[in-house]
């Protein structure tokens, strides 16, 4: 992979000259040598925290008679069946995760590349729960069906997912955005895969859904002493290839005249690093984030202690400082909320509440350099005749009332035309007026949400300047959706309006916590994804944390919410939908003219009259709005805001009085197939449209980052 265009966090390899060879500064040996003790130290005493935390009576002070020769043996039971176990989960993960990231960001040139944003884990564990549907049961945290099978199957779909993001990101003007971008598109997709195959497979993949957000809870040591012979070997492996990743920290063309094999190396490198991340995930589910934050901790003391720069020093630093942040993460969980707390409440939530901070903060010491600043967003398409774009919204509005028919004669059980026909007027029996009466809310609840989303979704593209930016991306939908899961979970019975009005709100605060994060001097468009994107992961954590910590059995409910379903919609739940778009649409429609403008640059506008930032908070905070609309009547939905906007732009060019309305038309189209799909492909059973949004929509955002490897887009 080439060198990333920049990195938030320079290293002492960055401000070298390409081509100029440069020694790896010499190791301080006291300051390391007391900095290997201190950290050693920490894990000690959180070892022996952690090992005083659990569901039993058994304390530390039972732990202590039975250390000196006590013959307790409720306490001594306790202690190898549950608590070492975890314990040793810990340990094994935290060491493989922080290693892992420690490397594929010096191999990257990447300070946010990681398990997490490479998709490592999105692909480990897509492996993991097809195994368990495909004959494997759950004992512990491994199938039964091996764990070095398991781990096999983990590491090709690990490996797949980090390449294809590798190849996405790799151009001369890639960055950190371009990264996440990547990852977060391909984990999105996987993910949702993964939470299909769950909601297709409830009863072999009961308990996924917990451990799918990363939990050590384990019942024996069997995967641990599977897990953890490979983890050493890999961070043998690692401590074997440092000195060409000091040396590739150079340059390429340096690292080639000193004999190192680039190519071959970097391939090792990435076999090693992603052999670690699916060790952990194998053994523990995906933990988020703890191969982002580790090195994040070790970088942040190279300022200091120059020896650090050194690869054999900052691996196992990188190790160690894995294991603080999980076994910390895990603590304050039961320290928090009880020993129960530590069986409900997924480890994983917890450190990517974390991983998300970090990611915000480095994100805000990102100099933006992407496409945005060269109006790329306005560019796309090409300029079409007045004619064509009647005649294509025309056909788009009849291909809208066609999808309109079809979901409401397609679902568990169908209906012919005569039928709908009936009851419209008033003439059907019982039977078909309770399956029409139920079904009419569900089909008009995914036109109105694909029109809002995908509205909201020109809106973000237009201020942003980047074709790749959507209301997800940048954190607005997870705002919307805790405020949603909050109220539903504190207060069942609140009304729709005071859903909408707590929905809308959250969405407000956090497009007001990204927008004021983002800017620096000005607004840059890759920092503004880069933290919407932090928010976002954040925000579903967030959710899985409420739902787990109050209702931890129901699963259903968290799926609903983060995977976009209209089952259950009422009239009622339409109405905020509605309001939204008559008074927020037209907001966005008469203010086409600063919309092409804003697209352009910072400079035109203001030279012909347009006052900037009123302007993108006014436009900004309707899209917002309309998201919060959209989730309140279906949930989160991925990837409408972006491809709908995108392929208006491609269709009629880039003037938003022609994009706007063939966009909406778009969204409504797409979020209208993919409900009526879920509702019919296996009926009885449904596939939530957003999953099935997510899914078409990722191959669409994987061409669009493909198309724009080596050019910006447009």
């Amino acid at each position: 992979m080439r060198p990333a265009a920049t990195d938030p966090t320079p290293t002492w390899a960055a401000e070298v000259p390409r081509g100029t060879e440069r020694p790896v500064p010499p190791v301080r040996p006291v300051p390391i040598v007391g900095l290997f003790l201190l950290a050693l130290a920490a894990v000690v005493v959180l070892a022996a925290v952690h090992l005083t935390q659990g569901t039993s009576s058994v304390g530390a002070l039972d732990l202590l008679r039975l250390a000196f020769g006590g013959d307790d043996q409720d306490a001594s039971r306790v202690l190898v069946a549950s608590r070492l176990p975890r314990l040793l989960a810990g340990l094994t993960v935290g060491v493989a995760l922080g290693v892992a990231g420690a490397v594929l960001q010096s191999i990257a040139r990447n300070s946010l590349a990681s398990p997490d944003t490479l998709a490592v884990n999105g692909g480990a564990h897509l492996a993991v729960v097809l195994s368990a549907v495909f004959g494997a049961s759950l004992t512990g945290s491994l199938p039964v069906f091996g764990g070095l099978g398991l781990l096999s199957v983990a590491f090709v779909g690990g490996l797949a997912a980090a390449g294809l993001v590798m190849v996405l990101s790799s151009a001369d003007t890639s960055g950190p955005a371009r990264l996440v971008l990547a990852g977060a598109a391909i984990a999105l997709a996987l993910n949702s895969l993964t939470t299909l195959l769950i909601i297709l497979n409830e009863q072999r993949t009961i308990g996924l859904f917990a451990w799918g957000s990363g939990s050590l809870v384990q019942v024996n040591l069997t995967a641990v002493t599977q897990t953890a012979p490979v983890v050493a070997l890999g961070l043998v492996a690692c401590l074997f290839l440092s000195r060409r990743l000091d040396l590739l920290a150079l340059g390429d063309d340096t690292a080639t005249v000193l004999g190192v094999p680039v190519r071959r190396t970097r391939m090792v490198a990435t076999l090693v690093a992603v052999l670690l991340a699916t060790s952990a995930v194998t053994l523990a589910g995906p933990i988020g984030f703890v191969g982002l934050c580790a090195p994040a901790i070790v970088r942040l003391l190279t300022s200091r202690l120059p020896g650090l720069h050194s690869h054999l020093i900052q691996i196992p630093l990188a190790g160690l400082a894995g294991v603080l942040v999980v076994l910390a993460a895990d603590i304050a969980v039961r320290a928090a909320l009880g020993g129960q707390a530590g069986v409900d409440i997924p480890t994983g939530v917890v450190t990517t509440l974390a991983g998300a901070l970090v990611l915000v903060w480095l994100a805000r010491r990102h100099r933006d350099s992407g496409p945005a600043q060269q109006g790329s967003a306005t560019r796309t398409g090409t300029i079409r005749g007045a004619r064509f774009v009647a005649v294509l919204i025309v056909g788009l509005a009849a291909l809208v009332f066609g999808a309109l028919l079809v979901g409401m004669l397609l679902g568990d059980t169908n209906v012919l035309t005569g039928d709908l026909t009936n009851w419209l007027s008033g003439r059907t029996g019982p039977a078909l007026t309770f399956v029409l009466d139920q079904r009419y809310p569900r089909v008009l609840a995914a036109l109105l949400a694909g029109t809002a989303l995908a509205l909201a979704g020109t809106a973000v593209q237009a201020v942003c300047r980047n074709p790749l930016a959507e209301p997800g991306l940048l954190g607005i939908t997870a705002g919307a959706g805790i405020g949603a899961v909050t109220l539903i979970t504190l207060v069942p019975l609140a009304g729709v309006w005071t859903m909408s009005a707590v929905a809308g709100g959250c969405a407000l605060v956090t497009f007001a916590v990204v927008y004021g994060l983002a800017w620096r001097g000005g607004l840059a468009s890759d920092r503004l994804v880069l933290i919407g994107i932090g928010v976002w992961m954040g925000g579903n954590a967030a959710i899985t944390f409420l739902i787990v910590a109050n209702d931890p059995w129901n699963t259903g409910k968290a799926l609903t919410w983060l995977s976009g379903s209209t089952y259950g919609r009422t009239p009622g739940q339409l109405v905020p939908v509605v309001l939204a778009l008559l008074v927020l649409a037209p907001v966005i429609v008469f203010a086409h003219r600063e919309l092409d403008l804003l697209a352009l640059d910072d400079d035109t506008p203001r030279v012909l009259g347009v006052r900037l930032e009123p302007m993108r908070l006014v436009t900004l905070t309707a899209a917002a709005l309309l998201t919060a609309a959209a989730v309140t009547a279906v949930g989160v939905i991925a990837f409408v805001g972006l491809v709908a906007p995108h392929m208006a732009r491609a269709l009629v060019g880039a003037r938003h009085t022609r994009v706007v309305p063939v966009a909406v038309l778009l969204g409504a189209l797409l979020v209208s197939i993919a409900d009526t799909f879920g509702r019919t492909v296996i009926a009885p059973a449904q596939v939530p449209a957003g999953l099935l949004t997510a899914m078409l929509g990722t191959p669409y955002f994987t061409w669009l980052l493909w198309r724009s490897r080596t050019s910006h887009l447009g």
